[in-house]
């Protein structure tokens, strides 16, 4: 296989402060981008005056505010590499998040898509914890990889990947063509259209490859979507996730599993995110769908844990 040609698209919106740093992230890739896509989601800011800056190096589109969604499928259409890389305005990539992907397509060109672990930071850069290792599935793979750079993924795992992922947007690298075949990132969604996405690749997916080490930075800061306002962000991943349902019918038993095992914790965090915000009743009601998705002693205890408050 000849080396991939990596497509980065940077969706942003009002991210004057931290754009600049994003694509300096990109720029300075030990595999150089074949190109950087800046969609700016109609900002209102000094983001395009920020972007503008690096020239030539960057093609920049402006949009009306259409939400991430659009912004990213806007930046997919522009696009002539082969393979897709995506980053958001205020995370970054590590030097080698390209390079270790491109390695290991070329020695395993069957590949479906690419991920990899990250790091949890502070807005000073200060390291909350890895991802690999906050999750059932990152942990396995950490374990058989024993300090190696990367795994395969395929089966089981990858079931247990769609119920809590552990590689996020800035980690996602995917053919161009298959995004395409996919329809893209789901319109309409504030919040959990990157995993809406992901649990559809999945399901199409037979191996995946997964870098064992991190490979960008995803900033944890208080005015993102889902801190700022936790139950309606809460509510749009119930709503992004709910869906799957009907169009996954046909998907392997492994991933409809994942799927509800998503479903469940999204129930679970729309009923605490209620009960915090002082709704014991909501809670309630966001819990007993519970009952039904997965009978079970686990459910009926999780249950009667949010009637109690």
């Amino acid at each position: 296989m000849s080396s991939p040609r990596f497509s980065v698209i940077i969706a942003v919106y009002n991210g004057a402060r931290t754009i600049t740093r994003a694509i300096e992230s990109v720029l300075a890739q030990t595999h150089a981008a074949h190109e950087i896509i800046v969609v700016d989601d109609g900002s209102t800011d000094a983001t395009a005056e920020q972007v503008k800056h690096f020239g030539a190096a960057v093609t920049y589109i402006h949009q009306p505010n259409a939400g991430v969604a659009a912004a990213r499928n806007a930046g997919v259409d522009a696009a002539g590499g082969d393979w897709l890389a995506f980053l958001d305005a205020d995370d970054y990539y590590y030097p080698e998040r390209l390079q270790w992907h491109a390695e290991v397509l070329q020695r395993h060109p069957e590949l479906d898509f690419m991920t990899g672990d990250f790091d949890y930071v502070q807005p000073s850069g200060e390291l909350i914890r890895r991802s690999m290792e906050s999750t059932p599935a990152g942990r396995k793979l950490l374990a058989l990889a024993a300090g190696g750079e990367y795994r395969i993924m395929e089966g089981a795992l990858i079931g247990e990947f769609v119920e809590k992922h552990f590689g996020d947007t800035h980690t996602l690298s995917l053919p161009r063509q298959t995004f395409q075949e996919l329809g893209g990132y789901p319109r309409g969604i504030a919040v959990c259209e990157d995993v809406n996405l992901l649990i559809r690749l999945c399901a199409r997916s037979r191996r995946v490859g997964v870098v064992c080490r991190p490979m960008a930075a995803y900033v944890i800061h208080e005015a993102s979507a889902t801190r700022a306002d936790p139950l309606r962000a809460q509510r749009q991943t119930l709503a992004a996730l709910l869906p799957l349902r009907q169009s996954l019918t046909t998907a392997p038993a492994a991933i409809r599993h994942g799927l509800e095992g998503c479903i469940r914790q999204a129930r679970l965090d729309l009923a605490y995110a209620l009960l915090k915000a002082g709704q014991r009743g909501g809670a309630l009601k966001a819990a007993l769908p519970l009952l039904k998705d997965r009978p079970g002693v686990a459910s009926v205890r999780d249950v009667i844990s949010i009637a109690r408050g």
